[in-house]
């Protein structure tokens, strides 16, 4: 990559990294990528709601291929001593999503250059609120993103893999995610005469403690049927006489398939009741089906599997696992074609990097180049493969 661009497009990375903007909050970032195609000749299209934004590229003829990234931040302080760390207090792009998005506007503003290069049609969303409940994915479905396109692509920064490197996957390569909101309560006055009133808090320990495993257990042997239960808060509330009188937990349900995602809700408030049943509470319990697990289509992976050798480095592939982790990239591939590639962004001669979501998160900011690098090419491929059909 020509050395201005490059440096560009790290000045755009690390304001969008400044600045970050939590879910449905993104409208500094969403004028900001705006105002940079618009400066390129370009017609970028704001969704409904002011956050997020989507922009078309070529003429009418031959296929549309979509690229997309996610663009909010995380509630989480930035912990990092760099001159690009965030401005706003409690939150920082923590998960990469404005690496994503960097990538996605430098490959929009090298294709705006020579517009008439391009077979067919490229369009570039850069979606809101990927890690909120419901998430942006929606919203920009509902905004019509998906229309006549024939095959979506995506990448996810991966601080596992060495910065120059892609994990490939065909098949599911992230988990399906259910969220409980779950309450554990006195019951009625009255309705047990003499009867002492139940610890709540044991309950709910009772509850975290047992429930994981008979989660599990219950579920049809098989490693696709695994789901795994994470309480991730707890909460009582007191009553008159300083016992608890209300205990409730948030909380997620990861599946690594979409028969154990389409079960979990049902199971597990059978068997959370069953757990609790013995001390005479009230359970309650609300689920939330997130997203089922990304599944990469396996024509859509031949394109990015062939541009990962046609335009990075030899060895530059690498096989990537099934992850416990959610994403809503889940929801456009329940519609059309498409696949979630893994972007290495660890420094090379580092053997560990900060995780995502964690304050210290950081890239080695090479990995932008890769990226561009990867998703023109990738760009350039399905077009003419999808042009064939």
């Amino acid at each position: 990559m020509n050395p201005d661009r490059f440096d560009r497009l790290v000045q755009i990375r690390r304001h969008i990294h400044a600045h970050p903007e939590t879910a449905r909050k993104e409208f500094g970032t969403t004028a900001f990528i705006a105002e940079q195609l618009t400066a390129a000749g370009l017609a970028p299209q704001i969704f409904p709601g002011g956050t997020g934004l989507y922009c078309d590229i070529g003429d009418g003829r031959g296929p549309l291929v979509a690229l997309r990234a996610d663009i909010d931040a995380l509630p989480v302080a930035d912990e990092k001593e760099v001159p690009y760390r965030s401005t706003q207090p409690g939150t920082c792009h923590a998960c990469g999503h404005d690496v994503h998005t960097t990538i996605m506007l430098g490959v929009a503003l090298e294709l705006a250059q020579a517009p008439e290069a391009i077979e067919g049609r490229a369009r570039f969303i850069f979606q809101p609120a990927e890690e909120a409940v419901p998430s942006g994915a929606h919203d920009a479905i509902a905004a019509g993103v998906l229309k006549d396109v024939a095959v979506i692509y995506a990448l996810h920064c991966d601080p596992a893999g060495e910065v120059g490197r892609v994990g490939i996957r065909t098949g599911p390569i992230t988990s399906s995610l259910t969220a409980f909101d779950i309450q554990i309560t006195q019951p009625p006055a009255g309705t047990a005469p003499g009867a002492h009133p139940a610890d709540l808090v044991m309950v709910m320990a009772k509850l975290i403690t047992d429930l994981p495993t008979a989660l599990q257990n219950a579920l049809p042997p098989g490693a696709a049927m695994v789901a795994s239960a994470v309480f991730g808060t707890v909460n009582s509330v007191p009553g008159p006489d300083g016992r608890p009188e209300r205990v409730t937990s948030l909380g997620t349900v990861r599946s690594l398939s979409r028969e154990a995602w389409a079960a979990v809700p049902e199971l597990f408030e059978r068997l959370a009741s069953a757990i609790v049943s013995p001390y005479g509470v009230t359970f309650n319990a609300d689920f939330n089906q997130v997203a089922p697990a990304v599944t990469n289509d396996p024509d859509a992976m031949r394109v990015f599997d062939a541009a990962v050798t046609s335009a990075l480095e030899p060895g530059a592939r690498y096989e990537t696992p099934q992850s416990l982790g959610g994403e809503d990239f889940a929801w456009y591939v329940e519609s059309v074609p498409g696949g979630l590639a893994r972007l290495g962004v660890r420094p090379r001669g580092r053997a560990t990097a900060y995780d995502l979501h964690s304050g210290r998160f950081d890239v080695d900011e090479e990995c932008i180049a890769v990226g561009v690098k990867l998703m023109r090419e990738t760009l350039r491929l399905a077009l003419t493969e999808y042009s064939a059909r």
